[in-house]
């Protein structure tokens, strides 16, 4: 064991501290807190450890309310020790870092917002892990070994109530294997059963192979297995900021990339000219395409953006919605669009880090950070959404 005097937040869930000059990421602390600390993991460069004991605790300090929210249980909740407002101010502090050292700017420090509903019972779409013994659980951090846990908080009721570990109706569990239920916000539950590590083929095991959502004054039916916003309040409330800082005007040109299901294609369209989205997936265009056929201004392209862009018959654009995967969109996409001289691109970001990197590509080719807005749409853990808005300088 080790104590520790704790600084900063980091990254990933993880708290500054230092030993014998040795930096210590540590977890389950808060910024001001003294704690006896169990390392879990030794380089040359760092340590990382986990609090056990809390010798002076912050202010912010609170009893998680999971039972499995604690060092040798489940990794998945980082932030259920800290009070929501200490969880939403660490966020905004992670995500000020972030643009400051990756992204270059000077301090660019935002609110993060809640969203409508509780910081419990708002994940829509929950995998779980299966041990050897065939139990549900989840992965402790860092580690491929299963916790088994009967009741997930953070999981929407419908799925948290789920009797599937219960029901003898139901195939025995693929041990080494994942189970994943999908809650449509209507309340529908699908559980889905993937046979082992390795296979990644999903098989269904109760409910529909397809999910209904509804947003926008739009009805989507979803593959079970698609993309969909996990917090039930995300959806709208991301679209509706999105349209309020692209402004669109009519006649004006969009492209939605990355576009999914088309959530961020139908926002502008009623107020621009042709919008059109670009999306790897098959099954979310077919689903755009379904949800979306009443706007004829709305097409969409099915691609990997970095390839479509490069075509050089892609010409201009007025405005983008861009909403990549979790690793950024590079910086071969940031070329190819503002290369185009959008006068806005609304980016919808997962990831601070990957936010900042791109941030500092846009400043690179003449485009700054106009304005950002922050969303805590993943209460309890670390992860948060930012939308920023580039204008051209």
């Amino acid at each position: 064991m080790i104590e520790l005097d704790v600084g900063p937040v980091a990254h990933g869930g993880h708290f500054v501290a230092r030993l014998d000059g040795r930096v210590v990421f540590v977890r389950h602390a808060l910024p001001g807190e003294r704690v006896r600390a169990r390392v879990t993991e030794e380089r040359r460069d760092y340590l990382r450890a986990d609090a056990v004991t809390v010798l002076e605790p912050a202010p912010e300090r609170v009893v998680p309310p999971c039972p499995f929210a604690r060092p040798d249980a489940c990794g998945g909740c980082d932030f259920q020790h800290a009070t929501p407002a200490a969880q939403r101010d660490l966020k905004a502090s992670v995500l000020a870092d972030q643009l400051t050292r990756l992204g270059g700017l000077e301090i660019f420090r935002v609110p993060v917002e809640p969203l409508a509903g509780d910081n419990l019972g708002w994940r829509t779409r929950v995998q779980f892990a299966v041990d050897a013994a065939g139990r549900l659980g989840f992965h402790k951090h860092r580690s491929h070994d299963v916790v088994p846990v009967d009741r997930c908080l953070i999981a929407h009721p419908a799925v948290r109530d789920l009797p599937a570990a219960d029901r003898p109706d139901w195939p025995g569990w693929p041990p080494g294997g994942a189970v994943e239920a999908v809650a449509s916000s209507g309340g529908d539950v699908t559980v889905l059963m993937r046979r082992s590590r390795t296979d990644r083929r999903w098989s269904l095991v109760d409910g529909a192979p397809r999910v209904h959502e509804k947003a926008l004054g739009q009805a989507w039916s979803l593959d079970a297995t698609g993309f969909w916003q996990v917090h039930p309040a995300a959806p709208e409330r991301f679209a509706a900021v999105v349209l309020d800082l692209l402004q669109p005007r009519a006649g004006e040109r969009a492209w939605d990339l990355y576009g999914g299901a088309g959530l961020f294609a139908a926002a502008p369209a009623p107020h621009c000219g042709p919008v059109t989205a670009v999306e790897t997936d098959r099954r979310a265009v077919a689903a755009g395409r379904r949800a979306l056929d009443g706007l004829d201004n709305v097409r969409f392209v099915t691609g990997d953006v970095a390839r479509t862009l490069a075509d050089p018959r892609w010409r201009s654009v007025d405005l983008v919605v861009l909403d990549p995967p979790r690793a950024g969109a590079g910086r071969a996409v940031v070329a190819a669009i503002a290369k185009r001289s959008p006068r806005a691109v609304a980016y919808v970001a997962c990831d601070p880090a990957a936010f900042a990197r791109d941030t500092r590509v846009f400043a690179d080719l003449g485009y700054r950070l106009a304005a950002l807005r922050a969303f805590d749409a993943f209460p309890m853990t670390h992860h948060l959404e930012a939308i920023g808005l580039f204008r051209p300088e």
